[in-house]
């Protein structure tokens, strides 16, 4: 028998059955919930996460001011491992490093000394080298955190206590950005000027109502750390702030530099936010290798304490412009940064939030802190007028309080008797010290005294009157903004605005595209090859068995190549994609969604400003544009309306000012060409009328320099106006037998 599975003793004791949907639901649940709220999600009050707020806390704790010096790393990263966060120190390390570099961080809250990695993406040093120590805008984000203004809370180990949020009078949420990913949820908030979120919040304070786009007009878009152009128009802008979800183009900021002799180089000084420099030239030199950058030569870093890439041009004659274009089309000189205003709103609920929202909420929370502060200086100014209206008794009766406090065997109890002094005032009096007598002068404790009722009768009257708190939180903002300003070394905007150029979208592709001769074959069974340089003698090329020549003509690497089908379709190929010449190409049908059923017509070279006519195997057809024919996938686009068993049968460029159009029948008729309508997709209108048969050829020409064709022998003949004149009518007529001399193909 084998082993049992069920516990000893009927198992009853040990366990017990659960539904596993309903524990695994309830777990992950809590897993989830407490991601989101203790790790991903920034507070919108203070614009922190716990382990920064845990990290700035700590350093207080250790008295790392501003003005003090520093500290070991490792030891700061211990203390808030010990008693604050009970995780990885690798992890606490990370995220205070970030705190301290100014490329990742707009106004860092750690200063650091020593190595805190650069914005080539390398590492920090370890923390036993590194040292640490607040700057004044962590100072700014505490300020008040000793006067009860904001709740705390016991630590992992209840051996000691925490912020649940810092006072926060800096608006670090908007002005250092945060991202984090939860479960179900992410954010992301770029970095923002500080001077400017003071401005809205001061225009918030004044009019709560205020419109999304007088906000907007305060706080233009973020201004990140490492600068750069923002070249997003202003109406998605407007939108994401009001949404609280978008994003922002972000270019580098470039300029041309000259290098004597008429050549030039481009100089780049700002790369866009969260871009590490040199996984930049590493993509920039791989596209070189791969010649998809055909107008630069070479890329070289010459940064130093700034940041300093040289984009050497081609040639003398590339547009700078259209460099630039190429390159943020290909490369991280432009990227996207997202909003994602998704925050913990009062420290408890996720939510999306728009800006004018989130700089509400930080009021509030402002409104509320001074409001706490108050109340705690309140609570000190009564105890310590208590305390002075005892020491007022004693002064006044000093030789008769010495002489209890000598001689009574519970001095402290006769006292309250004697004097009807409360606990607080008689205790105070037997601690005070022997050479505290020699300062104990009624003028100065009356002194004392006034000035504290003085500035609780203030305290009272603002605690009273919301205006006079709005007021308040107004004027500690406008001495942020002052610290802050924009003259200040640190506020500066350092991200500006612009457009991007209107440039040619074609351009740009040819662009990328190296210019190369090449000559493109198509054979009768449809396999298409381009081979290098432009031949003069196709007579050389060879074929799969049963396959020939259909057509061979010169092209350049950055056209485009166009097929016209039975079935009235244009394909559009790009040049540059075309199999080598190595072989024997590759079947079109494999580069085009193309019907079995139908062949190619012709192919040739894309020309935008160019016509074409196209006509059908029973005489009919149309002028049709080269501009409206390019189609952009695979499916390629229809122009020709024809049903089996008609068919698309020729397709010839448009010059000149007649159509001559020749049958099976061997009849010949020339027309005006204006009798030919002009349409980007149609069945067309007649061009000849036949018994029996079809159309065989058609041709465009000048009527001044006459009909030309050549013969099986290859001479030319060419007809003049008065020689055609038995030939020339109206279009949709049956014509005339062919003149003396013309080809037995039927084709011109």
């Amino acid at each position: 028998m084998g082993k049992s599975l069920i516990p000893p003793g009927g198992g009853d004791d040990e366990s017990e059955p659960v539904d596993l949907k309903s524990a695994l639901e309830e777990r992950y649940l809590a897993y989830a919930l407490s991601t989101i709220m203790h790790r991903a999600l920034p507070d919108v009050r203070d614009g922190l996460k716990p382990v920064h707020r845990r990290i700035v806390y700590a350093m207080s704790d250790m008295g790392l001011r501003p003005n003090g010096r520093h500290k070991k790393s490792a030891k700061i990263v211990g203390e808030v491992m010990g008693n604050f966060h009970p995780h990885g120190d690798q992890a606490i390390y990370d995220a205070l490093v970030r705190l301290a570099q100014d490329f990742a961080v707009r106004y860092p809250l750690v200063d650091g000394q020593g190595n805190f990695g650069n914005i080539d993406g390398d590492n920090a040093a370890a923390m036993r080298y590194t040292e640490s120590k607040m700057t004044s805008v962590a100072e700014l984000l505490l300020e008040g955190i000793d006067q009860d203004a904001v709740d705390f809370r016991a630590t992992y180990d209840e051996e000691n206590s925490e912020p649940v949020v810092l006072p926060g009078a800096f608006p670090n949420l908007l002005a250092n950005g945060a991202t984090g990913i939860a479960v179900g949820m992410a954010t992301s908030i770029p970095p923002h000027n500080a001077s400017e979120l003071c401005d809205a919040a001061m225009h918030l304070i004044k009019h709560p109502g205020a419109r999304i786009e007088k906000i907007v007009e305060l706080v233009p878009g973020p201004d990140l750390p490492t600068g750069g152009v923002i070249v997003e128009d202003r109406a998605s802008i407007l939108e994401a702030y009001k949404t609280g979800r978008g994003g922002f183009r972000v270019r580098a900021r470039w300029e041309k530099e000259e290098s004597g002799r008429g050549s030039y180089v481009i100089v780049v000084t700002e790369i866009p936010y969260q871009v590490q420099k040199s996984r930049l030239i590493e993509k920039i030199a791989e596209l070189l290798i791969a010649r998809k950058l055909p107008l630069l030569d070479d890329v070289r870093d010459e940064s130093a304490e700034d940041i300093r890439l040289i984009l050497v041009p081609k040639s003398r004659s590339v547009d700078p412009t259209l460099l630039m274009e190429s390159l943020f089309k290909l490369t991280d000189l432009e990227t996207r940064v997202s909003l994602n205003l998704n925050v913990l709103s009062k420290g408890k609920v996720p939510k999306m939030m728009s800006l004018p929202q989130v700089l509400l909420e930080w009021l509030e929370h402002r409104k509320d802190v001074l409001q706490r502060r108050s109340r705690h200086r309140l609570a000190a100014i009564e105890r310590r007028l208590e305390i002075l209206g005892g020491y007022l008794i004693a002064y006044l009766n000093i030789d008769e309080v010495i002489r209890i406090i000598r001689e009574e065997d519970d001095p402290k109890a006769e006292l309250i008797r004697r004097y009807e002094l409360t606990d607080l005032q008689a205790e105070s009096i037997l601690n005070m010290r022997l050479r505290s007598l020699r300062k104990l002068e009624e003028f100065e404790i009356r002194k004392e005294f006034d000035g504290l009722t003085g500035e609780k009768a203030e305290i009272e009257a603002l605690l009273e009157s919301d205006e006079k708190q709005w007021a308040t939180v107004s004027w500690e903002i406008s001495e942020v903004k002052k610290r802050f300003g924009k003259d200040t070394p640190l506020g500066r905007r350092r991200t500006i605005f612009g457009d991007a150029p209107q440039t040619d979208l074609q351009a740009i592709q040819e662009a990328m595209i190296e210019k190369e001769p090449v000559t493109v074959v198509v054979s009768q069974k449809g396999w298409i090859r381009a081979l290098k340089g432009h031949l003069s003698d196709t007579s050389t090329l060879t074929f799969k068995e049963g396959d020939k020549l259909k057509s061979a003509f010169p092209a350049y690497t950055t056209d485009k190549i166009i097929l016209f089908t039975t079935g009235g379709k244009f394909y559009t190929l790009g040049c540059d994609r075309l199999p080598g010449g190595r072989g024997h190409g590759e079947p079109v049908r494999i580069m085009v969604d193309m019907d079995n059923d139908q062949d190619i017509v012709s192919a040739f070279v894309h020309e935008p400003e160019g016509k074409l006519l196209v006509a059908s195997t029973v005489g009919n057809g149309f002028i049709v544009p080269q501009s409206d024919i390019t189609a952009n996938t695979r499916k390629g686009k229809q122009a020709m309306n024809v049903k089996l068993p008609v068919e698309a049968a020729r397709c010839v460029p448009v010059t000149g000012d007649f159509v001559a159009v020749v049958g099976q029948n061997r009849k010949l008729l020339a027309f005006p060409m204006s009798q030919l309508p002009e349409m980007a997709r149609g069945k067309g209108v007649r061009l000849q009328r036949y018994k029996d048969g079809g159309i065989s050829d058609v041709k465009t020409f000048s009527m001044e320099d006459g009909l030309s064709w050549s013969d099986s022998a290859g001479r030319t003949h060419t007809k003049s106006r008065d020689e055609l004149r038995e030939w020339i009518g109206d279009r949709a007529q049956a014509g005339r037998t062919v003149p003396k001399g013309f080809p037995r193909s039927g084709r011109f």
